[in-house]
């Protein structure tokens, strides 16, 4: 046995071949849009005073928050990113934001003033 061959020689593996990531992730589950209570604010904090819609509360995959945070942004005209199962929509855009979800069966609420 070379010593290269040494290196490559794996004693103990816990979560399996190569690629162990899948081992790592949980999948979140599906839940319907109706059983699903959705917060959309308004806010300013920590954005140097630029308005920002925050839309909290999905139980959702994250190829399905995409895909709403892309028809959103086409709603509203505007940019907007996720971050960390929060969509985050450029400008004040509550009511847009409270209609479209509702279309879509949510369960949407405004919070904040």
């Amino acid at each position: 046995m070379s010593k290269s061959d040494s290196q490559k020689r794996v004693v103990y593996r816990e979560f399996g071949g190569e690629n162990a990531s899948e081992a790592f992730e949980r999948g979140k589950p599906e839940i319907t849009p109706a059983q699903q209570s959705l917060r959309v604010q308004a806010t300013r904090s920590g954005r140097k005073g630029k308005t920002v819609t925050l839309v909290t509360g999905f139980q959702v995959s994250q190829e399905t928050l995409s895909s709403l945070l892309k028809q959103l942004k086409a709603q509203c005209g505007s940019g907007g990113t996720i971050k960390e199962q929060t969509l985050e929509l450029q400008g004040e855009h509550k009511e847009t934001v409270v209609k479209f979800l509702s279309g879509l069966g949510f369960q949407v609420k405004i919070s904040g003033g």
